[in-house]
């Protein structure tokens, strides 16, 4: 994890994101970021 301020909300694996609250205006729904990540496996 790496804070940082404004709001930001960013979910990165191996350097590439995998959900960016400020590309998609919405927080991740619940469970969203887990399949995000089963699917780059």
């Amino acid at each position: 994890m790496i804070p940082s301020r404004g709001g930001r909300f960013e979910v990165m694996r191996d350097g590439t994101p995998v959900f960016e609250k400020s590309k998609l205006d919405r927080h991740p729904r619940p469970g969203e970021i887990v399949s995000l990540l089963g699917r780059q496996a």
